[in-house]
């Protein structure tokens, strides 16, 4: 791990790295969500767009496609290599940089518009990166962030991963950047700010197939399985497939989960 991820967020970086290439199909299951964040955001041709805790790349991709120049900054290098594959037929290029959101690399007002979807609500320090985000923002510029709404089955899924993993719960919860409110103490002094609700609709065979998906896919979800042994890894996984046998069909699985999209103008 490099100096670019300061020292208390090397842990988690070790952990999300691990959905590799594989996080890709994590973003295609919210790409409605993804899409509706970047079309919010509404690049333009030449425009400077920064993409904060990219993962694979999908947010960079969908603003790069009006001729954005897009920067994308990860603290997961796994993650980055995948995007940099995924988008290398894309032009203008993306620039996928190793960083950290509480700890950006770019000099004050460098990007025209940033976007984070569910992203950097996972920063550990709220402040830090709220910050971050207004400091690399021009005046009259743009920030969208697409963050989970609190409670309902975003906030109990992790809490099936909290209640396994024995650690102990963050200082700040990331499901409070789905709270307008609390978003509107972080934010609001340096952006004029609007919010709307939307609703990612998944669709996927079974449990078992979430199962396979996310042991391999997501990093929290992958780490906490690789680490469990016998009764504990069987009771993890009862948990979870309870959890989302509860969404079963007729036709398959089918999990409406709300969001938030944070619209902010700088001021």
């Amino acid at each position: 791990m490099t100096d670019a991820i300061q020292a208390h967020n090397q842990p988690a970086a070790a952990v999300w790295t691990q959905g590799g290439s594989a996080y890709d199909e994590i973003s295609f299951q919210v790409s409605d969500a993804l899409a509706h964040a970047v079309q919010r955001l509404w690049p333009r041709p030449g425009e400077h767009v920064l993409d904060v805790a990219t993962g694979t790349g999908w947010s960079a991709r969908n603003a790069a496609r009006w001729g954005s120049q897009v920067t994308a900054v990860d603290i997961g290098e796994d993650l980055l290599a995948a995007a940099r594959e995924l988008a290398a037929h894309i032009s203008p290029t993306i620039d996928f940089q190793l960083a950290d959101a509480e700890r950006l690399p770019f000099d004050n007002a460098a990007f025209d518009r940033v976007v984070s979807t569910f992203g950097v609500m996972f920063a550990g320090n709220h402040e830090a990166a709220a910050g971050e985000l207004a400091r690399v923002c021009k005046p009259g510029g743009r920030l969208v962030l697409a963050t989970w709404a609190p409670g309902g089955p975003v906030a109990e899924f992790f809490a099936i991963g909290a209640k396994h993993s024995g650690a102990p719960p963050p200082p700040a919860s990331p499901m409070a950047w789905g709270d307008s409110d609390y978003v509107a103490k972080l934010l609001s002094e340096h952006f004029d700010l609007q919010f709307e609700t939307g609703t990612n609709e998944i669709h996927y065979p079974d449990a078992e197939a979430m199962w396979n998906l996310f042991t391999t896919g997501f990093g929290p979800v992958r780490a906490l399985a690789e680490r469990l042994e016998g009764s504990a890894l069987d009771a993890y996984r009862d948990d979870f497939f309870a959890y989302h046998n509860k969404y079963a069909t007729d036709t398959g699985l089918h999990i409406r989960r709300d969001y938030l999209v944070i619209i902010g103008d700088r001021k």
